[in-house]
């Protein structure tokens, strides 16, 4: 995918949200006249899901699951269950992505749970019915890290980590320090988080000054360096079977990053799809199918 095309996905992405022309204009008067709240207001922005959220909104993904609420940090994260799973069966997490919900990784949980498995959607903070109003891939790390480590904590045994675009970022992190689980699935992930925020500064028209005072600001706040979450930099830490399942015409997520994940860490194997693009690959009946039996396998 052009980077073209990856700037166009990204101006379409915000432009389909009310209000985002003014906030465009806001942030480039800002930047002329008041740079240090043009740095602050980027970065409030670029922390922020879209769309934005009705206040209150706590409904569960579907009939039969039930939530379950963990504070973390200054926000929570939110797992559901289904009560009618046997308690003995193989537990494995479920995270969307950027601006999702636990809604989008439901189909691949019923099928998971047809197989004898005990899936667990989680909303992570600030999305779904999780308490937050911004949140950053940093987060999303601790947060995957945060629930697995819980989970283990109560008995279960992890038998995959599963997860999607941001999120699937974010679980190659936590994998690469140590996550308690049998295997590894990177849906559809990115591999470079400051080239997303080039592709945001862009969009709206940050110069590249305001941008890399907003990346450092992400950095000093969140005690980590964006490089650091680059599959050169977790892959080779990587030690658990992974699968990669990337679509050729990703339009959000290049082809190119999951074959990055395949070739840095040991012994990955990449599924690629085509005519899926970034989130159909979510519900495809080929692709649950594949990665049911990538984590049934022994190791």
């Amino acid at each position: 995918m052009s980077q073209s095309t990856a700037l166009q996905a990204t101006s379409n992405f915000y432009g389909a949200h009310a209000g985002m022309r003014l906030v465009r204009l806001a942030l480039g008067t800002a930047q002329r006249l008041w740079p240090r709240l043009a740095v602050r207001s980027a970065y409030r922005l670029f922390g922020t899901p879209l769309p934005l959220r009705k206040s209150g909104h706590r409904a569960p993904p579907a009939a039969g699951w039930q939530a379950e609420r963990w504070p973390f940090e200054d926000a929570e994260i939110t797992l559901y269950t289904r009560s009618d799973l046997s308690a003995d069966g193989p537990v494995v997490l479920l995270s969307h992505g950027w601006g999702g919900h636990a809604r989008h990784m439901l189909p691949l949980a019923e099928a998971l749970a047809a197989r004898g498995m005990r899936p667990v959607l989680v909303d992570l903070p600030a999305h779904g019915g999780s308490r937050g109003r911004v949140s950053n891939l940093p987060q999303f790390a601790r947060a995957i890290e945060y629930a697995t480590a819980r989970l283990q904590a109560r008995g279960d045994t992890l038998a995959a980590v599963v997860a999607h675009s941001l999120a699937a970022n974010a679980a190659a992190h936590a994998a690469s320090r140590g996550l308690p689980a049998a295997r590894l699935v990177l849906l559809a992930p990115p591999a470079s988080p400051r080239e997303y925020t080039r592709l945001f500064a862009q969009v709206f028209g940050l110069t590249e000054t305001t941008r890399a005072a907003m990346e450092r600001h992400i950095e000093a706040r969140e005690g980590i360096l964006m490089p650091q979450f680059e599959p050169q930099a977790v892959g080779p830490r990587i030690a658990l079977p992974t699968l990669v399942v990337h679509d050729r015409g990703d339009r959000i997520n290049r082809f190119d990053d999951g074959e990055a994940y395949r070739d840095h860490i040991a012994g990955a194997q990449l599924l690629a799809t085509d005519g899926l693009g970034h989130r159909k690959l979510l519900q495809d009946e080929a692709v649950l199918r594949a990665v049911a039996d990538f984590i049934r396998k022994t190791p």
